[in-house]
């Protein structure tokens, strides 16, 4: 979720010395950080050779309460939960409860993929992998925007609606579903659902005390952000996402301080504690960091990136010659990443409450490149730049349909609604009902009722919907296909603006009328 605009954030590169970076540099880096790219909150933690040397928090939780953020402030972490899901497999790894390559159908008879083949050889590893063969967030609708009425039963007996786009174990495709159906191994496997298993087994013995697998289960909210949206030029804090459908892919709550411990006994190869305790083997621990699926990738300066790919859990790369095991995560004005440069013993971890981004980036680099010894250039002016050049593109091409759908409104052209309005129906994401409203149409997806709004005719039988929640920026066209007496008989979708988020995968949708 939320990846969109992290994936064209290019790795270009505040001028510093090849000193480590100080406290003070890091307060004034993260204050021009929210000042530019208008974030209201972020915390920051920096983790050097096994101990905390920078833990902060900046700015507000909210702009409706002003309350401060500090390290202790919860955020969601969104996908970089992904990592504490293989890491709970892990540890059943080593208990001998499940391998890696045991088939998802050992512990789940439901799971159907979309040929019989694939669905007999898919693994454990391959549900972690995003090599699955379906494109890009594939079917994410039924977990996003939220507020909808689906189960993990149901997303893994859809799984099998969901066509491929690619050879089974051939391409990176990035998904969440798989996740969540590696959540119900974890559940079938040990007997607890993920969320008990993440904080009994992991969140507990790390002592991440404030923290919780899940928003609902946090024991205390009195210090946690607010998620802000930029609409119309101005900041909006937003209905919170906290469906418990995500968790397994992205539902931890935490704070830099609560992280920190995660990520010391990452680099700890799954040791923890002044004991020694061990979380996991060190031989999981490097299963997890060891490459399985290719990301291409083009090596450019500053850090001659050679190979990129995903691990179990983990993007995995390369930088200036130096390991290095990252994620990224997003929710609804949530945007978040973690870092780790093992042979550093170096570990960057940051949270913000607006979607962002390349605000997450320039801090990121900026105090990467201090411990790698580069002369970076201004991350902050590179990306703000960068960021509106391609905010511009894709808004002209929004804003060339609304202008046309508002000159089809001065221009009085007259639609007949009653060759559209009806049911239609998507095998996996369920009923869509199209009516008339005071001569207006309107869209409602009876499982996912956030995704209601008007519809618009904008030309031949192509029209667009407006989403009545605005800052989805996630409006959409409707391809209508209309049989010979001009009645529509099926619709297709796609988004209007590619700054849209991926895990509104509206292409993905094949709509059939049923009545």
């Amino acid at each position: 979720m939320k990846n969109k605009l992290l994936l064209v954030i290019t790795l270009i590169t505040t001028t510093l010395s090849f000193a480590q970076i100080s406290s003070t540099q890091v307060d004034e880096l993260v204050n021009r950080t929210l000042k530019t790219f208008d974030v209201p909150g972020i915390a920051v933690a920096i983790v050097k050779d096994g101990k905390i040397i920078h833990a902060k928090g900046y700015g507000v939780k909210s702009i409706l309460t002003n309350e401060k953020v500090d390290a202790n402030t919860l955020f969601g972490v969104a996908s970089n939960s992904k990592a504490f899901t293989s890491a709970a497999l892990a540890i059943l790894v080593d208990e001998g409860k499940v391998k890696w390559d045991d088939k998802v159908i050992k512990y789940l008879p439901n799971f159907k993929m979309y040929n019989e083949y694939v669905t007999n050889e898919f693994t454990i590893r391959d549900l972690l992998t995003h090599r699955s063969g379906l494109g890009l967030g594939a079917g994410d609708l039924m977990m996003w925007p939220g507020g909808g009425n689906f189960t993990p039963t149901d997303i893994i007996e859809n799984l099998q609606y969901l066509k491929p786009t690619s050879a089974f174990r051939t391409k990176y495709d990035y998904d969440n579903l798989l996740y969540i159906v590696a959540g119900e191994v974890i559940q079938s496997a040990s007997g607890k659902s993920w969320c008990d298993f993440i904080e009994e087994r992991i969140i507990k013995p790390l002592e991440m005390n404030n923290s919780a697998a899940s928003f609902v289960r946090l024991k205390d909210t009195t210090n946690v952000i607010a998620p802000h949206v930029p609409l119309d030029g101005k900041l909006h804090v937003i209905k919170r996402y906290k469906d418990p459908i995500l968790d397994a892919a992205g539902g931890i709550y935490s704070s830099v301080n609560d992280m920190s411990k995660w990520v010391i006994m990452q680099m700890n190869s799954g040791k923890y504690g002044s004991a020694n305790k061990q979380l996991f083997s060190e031989k999981e621990h490097n299963e997890m960091w060891q490459l399985q699926t290719i990301i291409p990738v083009t090596t450019r300066a500053p850090y001659n990136t050679h190979f990129s790919g995903y691990g179990l859990g983990w993007f995995l790369s390369d930088v200036k010659g130096y390991k290095q095991v990252s994620h990224t995560g997003g929710l609804e004005g949530i945007v978040t990443q973690v870092t780790l440069l093992p042979e550093l013993n170096l570990g960057i971890i940051v949270l913000t409450n607006q979607q962002s981004g390349a605000a997450f980036s320039a801090i990121t680099n900026t105090i990467k490149d201090s411990f790698l010894g580069i002369q970076s250039e201004d991350y902050v002016t590179k990306y703000s730049t960068s960021l509106k050049e391609y905010e511009t593109s894709a808004d002209k091409v929004t804003d060339d349909v609304w202008a046309t759908v508002s000159k089809n409104k001065k221009e009085k052209i007259k639609i007949d609604f009653k060759s559209f309005i009806g049911t239609y129906k998507d095998n996996w994401l369920g009923e869509v009902v199209l009516s008339e409203k005071k001569g207006r149409l309107y869209f409602v997806s009876k499982r996912s009722p956030q995704l209601t709004g008007e519809v618009f005719f904008y030309k031949d039988t192509n029209y667009v919907v407006k989403w009545d929640n605005t800052y989805f920026h996630a409006d959409a066209h409707l391809f209508f296909e209309c049989d010979t007496t001009g009645k529509a008989i099926m619709i297709k979708m796609k988004p209007i603006s590619e700054l849209t988020d991926f895990s509104y995968d509206f292409q993905d949708l094949d709509l059939k009328r049923i009545n």
